[in-house]
C-alpha cells in the first residue's frame, strides 16, 4: 500500500481571535486523490475547533473521542486533551491510529499526538502535517514582524505552504473563534 500524504493544519491566536486552517489535498503516492478534503471541524457546540493531519478515518475517530471527552469534562479542553492523549497512548485500538490533532478554544491551543503529547506552544502558533513546518515558519515571521490579524496571517501562511509543499494545496478551510 502506498503511503498517503496530506494536510497542512495551522492555528494562530492574536488579539483575542484564534484562527485554524487546513488545506484540502490528499495525495496517494505521486497522485493527488482529492483536493477538497475538509480537515478542520468545530466540536462541542462550536466552542472548540480541531484540525487533523494523517489518516482521515483516524482523524475523524480521534475527533469523536475528543468530543466525548469534552462532554465528559464540561468543555475543559486541557483536561479532555490530556485524557485523550492518555487513552490514545495506552489503548490497544487507539494506539494504532495515525493522525495528529490541533485543538483550540478561546483560551487554549494544543497539539495532541498518539505519543502522549499535549503541547501548548510558547507563542500562539501551532502547525502540523506535511506542510506544517512551512506554514508555521511563515506564520511566526508574520506574527512577529507585521500588524496583520490572525486570519490574514493564517491565509498568507497557508498560501506560502501551498506554494512550497507538494502535499498542500490552496483549497483552504478556515474556522475562527473569538
Amino acid at each position: 500500500m502506498e503511503k498517503t500524504r496530506s494536510t497542512t493544519i495551522l492555528a494562530v491566536r492574536k488579539d483575542g481571535k484564534t484562527v485554524v486552517a487546513g488545506d484540502g489535498q490528499v495525495t496517494l503516492g505521486n497522485s493527488v486523490m482529492k483536493s477538497t478534503a475538509k480537515k478542520v471541524r468545530r466540536l462541542y457546540d462550536g466552542k472548540v475547533v480541531v484540525g487533523f493531519a494523517g489518516s482521515a478515518a483516524d482523524g475523524m475517530a480521534l475527533m469523536e473521542r475528543l468530543e466525548e471527552k469534552l462532554n465528559k469534562y464540561g468543555g475543559n479542553l486541557l483536561r479532555a486533551a490530556v485524557e485523550l492523549a492518555k487513552d490514545w497512548r495506552t489503548d490497544k485500538y487507539l494506539r494504532r491510529l495515525e493522525a495528529v490533532l490541533i485543538a483550540v478554544d478561546k483560551d487554549n491551543m494544543f497539539l495532541i499526538s498518539g505519543n502522549g503529547d499535549v503541547i501548548q506552544p510558547d507563542e500562539p502558533i501551532l502547525a502540523t502535517g506535511s506542510g506544517g513546518d512551512f506554514a508555521r515558519s511563515a506564520a511566526l515571521a508574520l506574527y512577529r514582524n507585521t500588524d496583520l490579524d490572525a486570519r490574514k496571517i493564517v491565509e498568507e501562511s497557508m498560501k506560502i505552504a501551498g506554494e512550497i509543499c507538494i502535499y498542500t494545496n490552496q483549497n483552504i478551510t478556515i474556522e475562527e473563534i473569538e
